[in-house]
């Protein structure tokens, strides 16, 4: 049986498809960390109920109110940056894979073929061996 002459493409692209999975695996726990970490502030500024007392308070919850708000809005940017980074990680994962199946399947058709050539080989032995048998009669 001949070997598989791409079987060293079919391992460089096992390899490709194994790194994008690492990368995509990578970038997804970043966009939940960040997720996390946005529910955490979301959920500290909702809960902030304060006594107003003075008008330096009120100044004091304005300008926290400010920073807070700040905060969220460089969050949310972070956030979608995540996400963009996890889709290009999802669709360069998915390419990946789609190449290695390309090279999978060209294998298990050289398979097919060399072993039908086996089988054909085979085959061609049986035959001359029943006609040798039926040309000398059975004898031997």
């Amino acid at each position: 049986m001949n070997p598989f002459r791409l079987a060293a493409v079919k391992r460089l692209r096992k390899l490709q498809e194994e790194a994008s999975r690492a990368e995509l695996a990578r970038t997804r726990a970043t966009e939940g960390q960040r997720r996390r970490q946005e529910q955490r502030v979301r959920t500290l500024l909702g809960d902030s109920a304060v006594d107003v007392t003075s008008p330096e308070a009120v100044q004091s919850i304005a300008a926290a109110r400010a920073s807070s708000s700040s905060m969220l809005t460089e969050l949310d940017a972070l956030l979608a940056r995540d996400i963009a980074a996890a889709e290009a990680a999802a669709a360069a994962h998915a390419a990946a894979h789609a190449r290695t199946v390309m090279i999978e399947k060209l294998e298990e058709r050289h398979d097919a073929r060399a072993r039908a050539e086996e089988l054909r080989a085979e085959q061609i032995v049986l035959d001359e061996a029943a006609a040798r048998v039926a040309r000398d009669g059975g004898t031997r």
